[in-house]
């Protein structure tokens, strides 16, 4: 039988004692209470470890992916677009303070450029208005399938993209947003529907998600994000990594001014077919109807299930 260790015996090797109540107490706390006991899917400090990226790559596909088909959200209009891109009525008032700020000091140069930026901003506050009545389009689209039913994804941040969620909710339709860990805080939205809306760490990640239910991909004016995932998706289509789908770029002005697709052809660095990936519109009907009518031309129609 079994007997306890008596730290008297002078047959018990040095260091072996028992330990008290107290002390026993305070060692056992100190043991479950480091990191190291944690249950492995519990220890954040373990996930943020270099040698677990694989793990949250993994961690971010899923989890997106669980909610989104718990949801059922399997076919999306994914909407890019410029996040400082603002309401007309908000851009209005910022034209008001710029212009009041230069007349008490009109020679000063900084506050010209400001007026500059903010006469650009109202002029490009239309595309808010294309956005958000887009938005509600999409939301409005008939469709008594669920499993084929249209839902607007975007970056789920300002401007465009609350341009988009904000007219699929003013229509009572859900919307999808996918935000992103950025160095300064960029927070949802309030038009997504609360559930759909995810944060994400890896942009590549991110992207995925954003094509992996798309059945068309708008892209409005916007800076170097919107450029990203632009070419992110012509790449696609171009080398058939991805099926082909509507590419609509709104305004044809401002992108033929941004991007000389014709001095890319000329240089021999594109395809002539290429550069029919994709098209132009400016009103939120026209980019709807173009997108039916691709699907049209393709024989499958935009509501037909996605082959597996």
């Amino acid at each position: 039988m079994a007997t306890d260790i008596d730290a008297t015996d002078s047959s018990v090797p040095d260091g072996i004692h028992d330990l008290g109540h107290a002390q026993r107490a305070a060692e056992i706390s100190r043991i479950v209470c480091d990191p190291a006991y944690l249950l492995a899917d519990q220890d954040l400090s373990l996930l943020e470890e270099d040698a677990a990226r694989g793990i949250r790559l993994e961690l971010e596909y899923h989890k997106a992916n669980l909610h989104l088909s718990k949801h059922g959200i399997e076919h999306t209009i994914v909407v890019f677009g410029g996040a400082r891109i603002v309401s007309p009525d908000i851009a209005a008032l910022k034209l008001a303070a710029a212009s009041e700020a230069l007349a008490q000091n009109p020679k000063e140069p900084l506050l010209q450029r400001h007026l500059r930026l903010a006469e650009r901003a109202l002029s490009n506050s239309k595309y808010y208005t294309v956005a958000q009545e887009f938005g509600r389009l999409v939301g409005r689209a008939p469709n008594g399938n669920p499993a084929t039913r249209l839902f607007v994804m975007s970056g789920g941040g300002p401007g465009i993209m609350e341009a988009v969620h904000r007219g699929a909710f003013e229509v009572g339709a859900k919307s999808v947003g996918l935000n992103i860990m950025l160095p300064f805080e960029q927070l949802p939205n309030p038009y997504i529907t609360p559930g759909l809306c995810f944060n994400f760490r890896y942009f590549a990640l991110r992207k995925l998600h954003f094509m992996q239910r798309a059945r068309a991909l708008i892209a409005f004016p916007g800076g170097y994000g919107t450029f990203d995932e632009l070419f992110e998706t012509l790449t696609l289509v171009s080398t058939k990594k991805i099926p082909a789908l509507p590419i609509v770029l709104v305004g044809k002005e401002y992108w033929q001014r941004a991007i000389d697709f014709e001095f890319l052809i000329e240089e021999g660095l594109i395809g002539a077919e290429e550069a029919k990936l994709f098209w132009y519109c400016e009103t939120a009907e026209d980019i709807w109807r173009s997108i039916l009518d691709w699907y049209e031309h393709q024989g499958q129609g935009l509501f037909t299930p996605r082959s597996a």
